[in-house]
This record gives C-alpha cells, structure tokens and sequence, in this order.
C-alpha cells in the first residue's frame, strides 16, 4: 500500500531531478505579499500537477534556481522556490 506522497520545497529537489507541482494552501496562505507571489507562480505554470526539472543553480548559495516548466526555463530566487511544493519523481512516477 502506498502512503501519502512526500512534499519537499522546489528549492530542495536536486539538480537534475524531476518533481510534480503540489498547490495545497500555496495561493491562499499568508499576507497580500505571498497572496500575489503564489498568483504569479501559479500564472507562469507552476500549477498543481505540473511536472517540474530543476535544470541548474547558482554558484555560490544554490541561487537562483533555473527550472524547466514545460517547454519554458525560469530563474526563481531562493524564495520563490520555496513557496512550490513538489512530489519528488522517481523513474517517472511520485515516490511514496
């Protein structure tokens, strides 16, 4: 039986890595701010059920992060990236 899927920042999923996009509370939680930060990720792609690759980091630090979404590269900043909630693939599926 498989248990609930385990949740990790963007910024924690390793170089290389694919992960889907989990929205959860993203777009509703905290103050106007985060309220518009969660809007704008969610309006590049960053959308629940949305597989996600981070393709590069900065030097030193880890950021900015480059993540390929679609078709499409962005650059986020350490805390744009851990505002996305991803489910870690393994072999194409999410681990358990």
């Amino acid at each position: 039986m498989n248990g609930p899927l385990e949740l990790i920042s963007l910024f924690d999923l390793p170089r290389g890595h694919e992960g889907t996009v989990s929205s959860g509370d993203l777009a509703t939680a905290g103050d106007a701010a985060e309220r518009e930060l969660a809007l704008r990720l969610y309006e590049i792609g960053f959308v629940d059920g949305e597989r996600v690759r981070v393709v590069a980091r900065g030097f030193p630090g880890g950021e900015p992060i480059a993540v390929r979404v679609g078709s499409t590269i962005f650059a986020l900043r350490r805390f744009e990236a851990e505002r996305v909630l991803v489910a870690p693939l393994r072999n194409g599926r999410a681990t358990a």
